[in-house]
């Protein structure tokens, strides 16, 4: 096959073996290298320990049959141990189960094994702000949400993001949305994790709502389906797993709403769609493989999409440890920060 080679098949990771925030890793690769590392460490135990039972002259004869013994079965188990490649390799998908562990010791609140309770989530907007449109449609994006306006009167009292996420904490809310805007449109979002953070700050470009959209349909109430693509680094795991918790865990299949925020090149693309199964056309190929064949049992089906909006990208700008800058306190306050010279190497990327 002639395969383009584009910016993301070239992307390349940084030589170092640590985990932070401000490291362009592969996790995965990051993982199985340490295992590997460990099974290494581990064979040249086993291999101390034989070389110490050689060395004992009276049991060198039994030592030596047991050796004998040993060696097909040794290689037999090794055997099992290699597995085959797969032949869908899923290049896309988010596995969250690879947080390094002192990403989750950093972020205890956002990591934690306990199964997580049903999102809460306030959203407001900046100090007298406009966008009270666009912020029913992103409640009517995330599940369990109420827009509160944030419009105040010259001489009252302004309150911070620190007291409106004070607030949402004593009446159980699990997040917090701030919606800001310039010139009447939406360029930024915050996030803020509570009881204690992360906040993460993203830009906004490409705002549609699903009325500008040709074709589009009309959302439902239905829980969405997530699917995260892409999100391969740590810092990318903890952009994931911030969306993770805006969702309800167990989505309404028979909503057939679906909500991807797709990764690429360190833009985050947000699309809702309603998806349906019909029959092939005629006119229509079968849905084909990673081995270049028709999959069995699926060929005379096909899914059809329509998008329901609302459509924008995100890009992720800041990383701070508590809630927002003024919440965060000592040398680590900002976890991570977009630079200019970050995308100096265009081969480079952070999520």
């Amino acid at each position: 096959k002639n395969v383009p080679h584009t910016i993301d098949k070239k992307r390349v990771w940084d030589d170092v073996d640590g985990d932070g925030l401000g490291v362009s890793v592969d996790v995965e690769q990051l993982k199985r290298r340490r295992i590997e590392e460990a099974e290494a460490a581990e064979q040249e135990l086993l291999e101390d320990e034989e070389d110490s039972a050689e060395d004992d002259v009276d049991s060198m004869l039994d030592s030596a049959s047991e050796n004998e013994d040993d060696d097909p079965e040794d290689k037999r188990t090794l055997k099992q141990r290699q597995r085959a490649a797969s032949n869908a390799p899923s290049t896309t998908s988010t596995n969250l189960d690879l947080t390094p562990s002192s990403l989750a010791l950093k972020f205890p609140t956002l990591f934690s094994d306990e199964p997580p309770p049903v999102p809460k989530v306030l959203l407001t907007t900046s100090i007298n702000s406009t966008l009270h449109h666009e912020a029913e449609l992103l409640c009517s994006l995330f599940p369990h949400s109420t827009y509160i306006r944030r419009s105040s009167h010259r001489y009252g009292h302004k309150f911070s993001l620190r007291e409106i996420s004070k607030f949402a904490t004593n009446r159980q809310y699990t997040a917090v949305i701030l919606l800001k805007e310039d010139q009447k449109e939406p360029t930024g979002l915050s996030i803020v994790h509570l009881p204690s953070g992360p906040t993460c700050h993203f830009s906004i470009a490409n705002w549609v709502e699903g009325k500008k959209l040709p074709g589009h349909g009309n959302p439902t109430n239905h829980y969405p389906e997530l699917i995260l693509n892409n999100f391969r680094t740590p810092l990318g795991l903890l952009t994931a797993r911030l969306f993770l918790t805006l969702f309800p865990p167990q989505p309404e299949l028979q909503g057939r709403q679906v909500v991807t925020l797709h990764n690429q090149r360190d833009y985050i693309f947000l699309r809702r769609h309603r998806y349906v199964f019909r029959d092939k056309k005629e006119t229509e190929k079968s849905v084909i493989g990673p081995d270049g064949k028709p999959v069995a049992g699926v060929e005379g089906i096909r899914a059809g999409l329509q998008e329901l909006g609302p459509r924008f990208t995100l890009k992720l700008r800041r990383v701070d440890k508590g809630i927002g800058r003024a919440g965060s306190e000592g040398d680590d306050a900002v976890q991570w920060q977009w630079k200019a010279h970050m995308e100096k190497q265009r081969t480079r990327f952070n999520l």
